[in-house]
């Protein structure tokens, strides 16, 4: 299965983004919990020219947290300010000012001897499709926040929102890279939804999606669907199809049906809590 997406208008965004940098502070990133390699973008890395980096682990609510806990030593290892967040039910929200605020310490101890006081900090958000960025500034910025249009960098695609007044947001669209070098960055993006259904054959990758859970988590899927166990992937998307009563034309099961419901499944943390990458995996990423 081949991924190779990248719109037109995310050239657009990645060009808007390097002139936007010299407008900000720090560059808070999401990925997904689940897939905190895959869903770094590594074009930021190159951008970022410097500038303070923090983390935020969204979704941890869906990811296997001892596996959690080992991405965020990995990346704070790497020099990145790291938290984990819920965006959709505000968990770990107001920690991430405080780490805005540590993040930024040598620029606001700079500020000081300048004579500059009380200077809003201000951050870029950014981070991949369906990564939850939009979700987490509607958590973080709630209802008082401002939209702050007379600010350098206003144009369509993104706006500056006035936190409260020690912090200012500059949101940015949700951008991929060019090329996947490594097709399994695609792969992992297509179990979590940041790439187009329409791009892939959902029966394919339901399969190659339990081909790495009976890996790495044996028997959880068969014990969600109250089915019996295989090794072949194409055995157990039949059996999910028998079990839900997914048929077509002809009393045949329907093993596509299936693949989407698992998927689907997945993707909401049903059949269980799953981390898709270990920092150990490196020379497999």
């Amino acid at each position: 299965m081949q991924f190779q997406w990248y719109p037109g208008h995310m050239t657009k965004a990645k060009r808007a983004m390097q002139e936007d940098l010299k407008l900000i502070d720090v560059i808070v990133e999401l990925v997904d919990a689940r897939v905190p390699y895959s869903s770094k973008n590594p074009d930021i890395d190159s951008l970022a020219n410097g500038k303070a980096r923090i983390l935020l682990m969204n979704k941890y609510d869906l990811a296997d947290s001892a596996l959690t806990k080992r991405w965020i030593e990995y990346y704070e290892e790497k020099g990145f300010f790291v938290t984990k967040v819920n965006s959709k039910k505000g968990t770990g929200i107001r920690e991430v000012q405080e780490v805005i605020r540590k993040a930024c310490e040598k620029k606001i101890e700079r500020d000081r001897k300048r004579g500059i006081l009380n200077r809003p900090i201000r951050a870029m958000i950014v981070g991949i499709p369906n990564v939850g960025k939009s979700t987490f500034i509607n958590s973080f910025a709630k209802k008082a926040c401002t939209k702050t249009g007379n600010k350098p960098g206003v144009t369509r695609g993104k706006q500056w929102i006035r936190l409260n007044k020690t912090t200012e947001l500059l949101d940015t669209p949700g951008i991929l890279w060019p090329k996947f070098e490594d097709q399994n960055v695609g792969l992992r993006l297509a179990y979590i939804g940041s790439i187009k259904d329409e791009l892939y054959d959902i029966y394919e990758l339901g399969r190659l999606l339990i081909g790495y859970l009976e890996k790495e988590y044996a028997g959880r899927i068969a014990d969600f669907y109250e089915i019996e166990n295989s090794e072949d992937s194409a055995v157990l998307l039949e059996r999910i199809a028998e079990k839900r009563g997914f048929v077509k034309t002809g009393a045949e099961y329907d093993p596509d049906k299936a693949a989407r419901c698992l998927v689907d499944d997945f993707r909401a943390g049903k059949i269980g809590l799953f981390t898709l990458e270990r920092p150990d995996m490196e020379e497999e990423m």
